[in-house]
């Protein structure tokens, strides 16, 4: 047992990053985790991590040993999860991820209440603007929006989401309404995580590089920044729709805006049989507005 508690150990500081989150994890303390896992490179004799002040990094001998124990975990929770199966009910741990407004605003609400329907489940909701490995980092679904890359991932569609590109009277009075994508050059144009924005041209998809000299990772300040006059945002319907009917904003460029921005709930393959994900991703899907405003 004592090699299972050191592997665990292990696949945890992996997961969540530090000896502190995985000790938080297993409800034990850092330096216990700590111990195991040198107890485990003590029995494996070979170095598993690279230990630094600022971060872990694993060697190539823990890279293989990772990608071996994960999936062993991964056995272990799809195994809880068939006995709730049989049970007719979700059970063991849901781990997910989501962009951090999107999540906060819309996603946890729904986790909260498929845990008051589902108690016997623990959840973890991780949110962060980052593009997570769900593989690698431990995760069961992540939700993502907009068009998808990573073909290794099964994704479902759970609802439309449109974005705009917006500015306050205050902005216009000062500078005249773009009508062409070649005019947004003319523009301040306040910039979130991304420096291109994303239009449809004649049924093709077009990015356009925008610059100014505004900047910040939380579409908050983006839309306060906005509403202040301070230049042009492109942002989703649910920031901007109250603003766009009181006229606090004015929409703009509307010809060219695209629709290949739906939200998708995306998972490995080899979660596609998990019954506690089946449940939630329909729970998702049942309760998000199937159009997000406007």
């Amino acid at each position: 047992m004592q090699r299972w508690d050191r592997i665990e150990a292990f696949v945890e500081v992996i997961r969540m990053g530090t000896f502190v989150a995985a000790a938080r994890e297993l409800s034990v303390s850092p330096s216990h985790v700590s111990r195991l896992v040198t107890q485990l490179e003590q029995q494996l004799d070979c170095a598993l991590l690279y230990r630094t002040t600022r971060q872990i990094r694993l060697t190539d001998a823990g890279t293989l040993y990772y990608r071996h124990c994960r999936q062993l975990f991964d056995g272990f929770r799809d195994a809880e999860a068939a006995i709730g199966d049989l049970q007719g009910r979700p059970h063991g741990k849901l781990s997910l991820t989501s962009a951090t407004t999107f999540g906060e605003r819309f996603i946890a609400p729904l986790v909260n209440d498929f845990q008051i329907a589902h108690p016997q489940l623990e959840v973890r909701m991780h949110f962060t603007n980052r593009q997570v490995d769900i593989i690698d980092e431990g995760f069961d679904v992540a939700i993502r929006m907009g068009r998808l890359e990573d073909s290794s991932l099964i994704a479902k569609r759970l609802c439309e989401r449109r974005e705009y590109v917006v500015g306050a009277p205050a902005y216009f009075a000062r500078a005249p309404q773009p009508h062409a994508l070649t005019e947004l050059h003319r523009h301040r144009c306040l910039i979130g995580s991304r420096n291109h924005w994303r239009f449809a041209v004649d049924g093709a998809r077009r990015e356009v590089r925008v610059d100014g000299p505004w900047r910040a990772n939380s579409g908050p300040a983006l839309l306060d920044a906005a509403l202040k006059g301070l230049g042009l945002a492109q942002l989703p319907g649910y920031y901007v729709k109250k603003h766009l009917d009181n006229g606090d904003l004015i929409s703009v460029l509307d010809a060219y805006r695209h629709d290949d921005n739906a939200v998708w709930a995306v998972f490995p393959r080899h979660r596609q049989r998990s019954p506690k994900l089946h449940y939630f991703i329909n729970h998702l899907a049942e309760h998000l507005p199937q159009n997000f405003p406007l």
